[in-house]
């Protein structure tokens, strides 16, 4: 190996993430632990960011933003995977440990992956995947707590068109970021690629009328 699994740039140290994403992925790890307990602050509705709209008739809301649960959720899951996952790679017996609350567990899978990541750097080929989920997995939880200026968000395209299965429509703002060209609901996550633009853009025409 002589790239970067996760920039892509060239390792003089021939592992499988260079110096600087091992450190940036060891960072992202260490504040794993302190975003979780971050996101508790945003799972009352009234202070969710970027809520979908509700149809008429449709269902109460939640008595939290499930989309927040569900990345809290995520975050523990992901974490106990990778962990599981590199005990088994690495031919280690599986050693549950107490669990005091999921908050332990994240705090728990958070210490062994650290414990972990000079073998992962230089040893793991799948040490660029667990990079990149590790890194998407703060920028989500970033992107809640402290969402982008403005002028960082991108083009404003309308409300997110998309129905749940109960028949609500998700109507989060779409923004095309900067660079992109792939249309994201920050929300739902259903994205829109070129090909669909010009369907979309009846679809948001047609809630902007009757909105």
């Amino acid at each position: 190996m002589d790239l970067c699994q996760l920039c892509t740039q060239h390792d003089a140290m021939g592992g499988y993430l260079c110096p600087g994403c091992t450190q940036a992925t060891v960072v992202r790890l260490e504040c794993l632990p302190t975003l979780y307990d971050a996101l508790a602050l945003f799972l009352a509705p009234s202070a969710a960011v970027g809520q979908g709209r509700r149809s008429q008739g449709g269902p109460a809301p939640l008595p939290v933003v499930e989309g927040v649960l569900d990345l809290r959720g995520v975050m523990v899951a992901t974490l106990e995977d990778w962990l599981s996952a590199i005990r088994q790679e690495r031919g280690m017996r599986q050693h549950p440990a107490a669990r005091p609350g999921v908050d332990g567990r994240l705090t728990a899978a958070v210490s062994g992956l650290l414990r972990h990541m000079p073998w992962i750097a230089s040893a793991w080929p799948t040490a660029g995947t667990f990079a990149e989920e590790i890194r998407d997995l703060a920028r989500s939880a970033s992107s809640v707590i402290r969402p982008a200026a403005p002028t960082e968000q991108g083009t404003r395209i309308g409300h997110c068109p998309a129905q749940f299965d109960d028949g609500g429509v998700c109507g989060a703002v779409l923004r095309l970021a900067p660079g992109e060209r792939v249309v994201t609901c920050s929300w739902c996550r259903t994205t829109y690629p070129p090909a669909t633009w010009v369907g979309l853009k009846v679809l948001v025409d047609k809630d902007a009328k009757v909105a």
